[in-house]
Parts: C-alpha cells; structure tokens; sequence
C-alpha cells in the first residue's frame, strides 16, 4: 500500500511549512517513526517521523520549498503490501504523526482508504527493501539519535560526525552542539580514539560505519561555532528567513503604539532575595529571579483590562477565555516564545517553576510544538542584558507585549519629598492600535505599576 505523507500542522496557528532536507532519498528504506525529512516553520523546526514502514517512493516537494498544511510531500510504498488505488486513481493518504511525539489532527479531517482496483500493483510495490549495510549498528544509532536534539544531528550530518561515537557532556550524556563541533575539528583519527573509549563498534577496515572528516573551512560567512565573520555574508536559515516575514506582517499588519512607566520595585526585590534560597533548595537548583513576579502582575492586570488579553479578527476583536502568556526568549541564531499556559491559575512560585523550565527547554532545543502554541500576551525580559527601554515587536495574533526592562538604583524623590535610593524598573508596552486604544492602553501599565510596587517585602510565593 503507498501512503501519502502531508506536510503536518506544527502548532495551532501554522497555516504552512519549509521542507528543510530531506534525511532519506527515492529508493531508501525507512523504519515506522524515524524521522525521513526535517521540517521549518516560524515556530519551530522538527524532524518528522514516517508513520509506516517501507520505502521512500517518490519526493513531491523539494528542499527550500514552502507548502501549506496537508499539502502531499512524499510517497512510501508500505513494506509487504501491494499499492492500492481506487477507482479515480487516487491513493490513500496518512496525515504524519505530529513531530513533537503527539499526534497532529489531519487537515481534511480523517483518513480515507479507497478500494482496491482491478489492475495489478506496481512491482516497485512488491520489491524488498534496500538492504541495510552490514556495519550499521542499528540499535547503537536509535541509542545515540534519543541521546541528541533534532538540531544536534542535523548539525552531525552536517559535519558527517557519526553521534555514536561521542561521549556526550550533556545532562544524562546528551550529545551537544559543543561535541559535535569539537569532534568536527579534532578530526578522523582523535574522534576514533574517542570512539573507542565509548565502545563503538568498528568494522573490518577498523573505521567506524560513519567516519568523521576534517572540518572544511566556513563558506557560509560563520565560523564554526556559529560566529559571525566580518567581510562574509551569512545565509538565511529558514527559521531566520520566516522570523524576518512574521515581523515584517506584524508591523505592517498591526499599527503598534507604544506606552512606557517607571516603576519602584525596591520592595519586590527585598522579597525576591529574601526567598530565593529557599526556592532553590525546594526546587532542586531552580533559580527565582523577577520575571514570575512580573508574569503575576502582569496576568492579574490582564484581568482588570481584558481588552489587552484580546486579538483582531476580520469578525470583531475576540477576547480570549484562557490566559496564556507567551515569554520572549532571545537564543544565539533563533527567537522563540514558548508559553505557559493557563498562566492567571499559577502562583508565584508555580509561575517561576513552569518559566524556568520553558527557559531551559528552549536553550537546550527541547521545546515542543505544543510549548510554542496558544500565547495570548507576551513577557519579554530585555532588562536581563541591560536594556534601559525598548520598544518590541507585537507577536502576531496578540494585542501586546510588555518588557521589564532593568533594574537599577538611582535617586528617587519619594512621597514626604526627601530623596532615598530606590531600585526602579522601566516597563515598556507595545499594542495593536486596531484592538485597545490609548486610553485602555495607559489604563493597563498604570494598574501593572501598582501591582508591581504593592509587592513585597513580605508575602507567599
């Protein structure tokens, strides 16, 4: 039976995806659930699993090329069974299981399996597999492929590093980008020598199945670590390439404005450093910083001002139901904005466990696609690299998104008119101009700065 792969919907709004590289070629056997092609959107780039087992037939889209969701991509011929085609010519379709490891809901809504004609089947249909090369250790490469990112293997291959053969420095002996690339520059003979301390096994040449090669000199206008090199000009990834066209819409598309308080969050801090130990020591390492105090406020003042908490429509503005709060996240080559959900039922604490974890997940490349779905505000922290004020870009199908900016101690001329030293914080929003006006604007920032500065020295996290 042939199956034909869609192109999956990664994420509730993704209305297209970027066939990145194709992993297999026409003519290649491919296991269920192994990743046969790499997939980019704006959101996230995944490796997308074969629900079937059998042989990559046919590729309908080439790599570089953009298609909407359901879009055929490819056909594989099931192994052992005969290709089936009803009595229109069509052949049964199978929507790819979602790469995040949860099913996706298929675009036309079921999957249909037409009757079986008269004609006899393709004898491509009824061929075996290819045959695997005797040297490749099967289960040493699912091993090694669970122990690694999808970015960290695309970055092997990249490199023709054989992953097996590294002893990864990551939690739990995860291979890293940082092993790759150091394998990638040590060369064939020393990446050997740590094969063999690991236990790969070698095959009658003594090389490993996958040898390792010297790294060629950049051509892409980075150095090997991802450093920019002045003089060169760096290609567009897809993921820069589609982050670029997101911004763009949004600031053609939404007419932002932009609103900017001071805040005195001397107190807050008092309270943050107070009980930052003990958080650590319940959490097992976990650190508390400002932004779950912040994401607090923020999400009871969303109550107070729903309108903030809303998103434009051709139909009217929609007011969304749930509170999902969405947290800017600045990496070296990518922009992500993974989002806690359900973000007004979480405490403090609560808020500062499920942003701390999102935050790792993102700078270890682990974020799903169903962390990156359903934001309906932005946090974005910018004071963490010294930002004084900022005014940031709307992600689209939101009303706003609010920055805390840093914090510094300054002279401050408080209520009975001395002069004290207080630590102040500048917090700066952008909105869409077509769903909240100035008024219900300004009305938002000023109840998020009595929040803020009603917080502290004292309280429950």
């Amino acid at each position: 039976m042939a199956t034909t792969i869609t192109m999956p919907q990664l994420g509730e709004t993704v209305t297209e995806g970027t066939v990145a590289q194709w992993l297999k070629k026409p003519g290649d056997s491919v296991e269920k659930y192994e990743a046969f092609v790499e997939v980019s959107t704006d959101k996230v780039n995944a490796e997308v699993p074969s629900p079937v087992t059998g042989t990559l037939r046919e590729v309908l889209v080439q790599e570089g090329e953009t298609v909407a969701t359901g879009t055929p991509i490819a056909v594989i011929d099931e192994v052992g069974a005969a290709t089936q085609s009803n009595t229109h010519g069509t052949e049964p379709t199978q929507q790819v299981a979602d790469a995040a490891s949860a099913p996706a809901k298929p675009s036309n809504g079921s999957t249909s399996h037409a009757p079986a004609a008269a004609a006899p089947a393709p004898a491509a249909a009824h061929a075996p597999a290819p045959a695997r090369p005797a040297e490749l250790d099967i289960a040493g490469l699912e091993a090694a492929l669970r122990l690694a990112s999808p970015a960290v293997r695309k970055l092997a291959r990249e490199h023709r590093i054989d992953i097996r053969a590294l002893q990864g420095s990551g939690t739990n002996g995860r291979v890293t980008a940082h092993d790759v690339l150091t394998a990638a520059q040590m060369g064939p003979a020393a990446a050997v020598g740590q094969a063999i301390a690991v236990g790969t096994n070698f095959g009658a040449t003594g090389a490993p199945a996958m040898p390792p090669t010297q790294a060629k000199p950049p051509a892409n206008g980075t150095s090997t670590y991802g450093e920019p090199i002045p003089g060169t000009t760096i290609p567009l990834n897809q993921a820069r390439r589609i982050i670029a066209q997101r911004m763009v819409e949004s600031k053609h598309t939404a007419p932002h404005a932009w609103s900017m308080v001071e805040v005195d969050v001397t107190n807050l801090w008092k309270w943050r450093q107070r009980e930052k130990d003990k958080f650590d020591h319940e959490t097992g390492g976990l650190k508390l910083t400002m932004l779950p105090f912040f994401i607090r406020a923020v999400v009871e003042s969303l109550a107070a001002f729903p309108l903030m908490n809303a998103r434009f429509t051709d139909e009217g503005i929609y007011v969304n139901k749930d509170v999902n709060i969405g947290i800017a996240i600045g990496l070296p080559t990518n922009l992500v904005v993974p989002v806690v959900k359900h973000a007004d039922q979480l405490s403090i604490k609560g808020l500062a466990v499920a942003s701390a974890q999102l935050i790792e997940k993102a700078r270890k490349n682990k974020l799903g696609v169903d962390d990156l779905a359903g934001g309906t505000f932005t946090v974005n922290n910018n004071g963490s690299n010294g930002s004084i004020a900022s005014a940031p870009i709307i992600n689209g199908g939101q009303a706003g998104i609010v920055t805390m900016e840093a914090m510094v101690k300054r002279p401050v001329v408080t209520a009975d008119d001395s002069i004290a030293i207080r630590s102040m914080m500048n917090v700066c929003l952008s909105l869409d101009h077509r769903v909240v006006d100035g008024y219900v604007a300004s009305g938002f920032l000023a109840d998020l700065k009595r929040r803020l500065e009603a917080m502290g020295p004292t309280g429950i996290l």
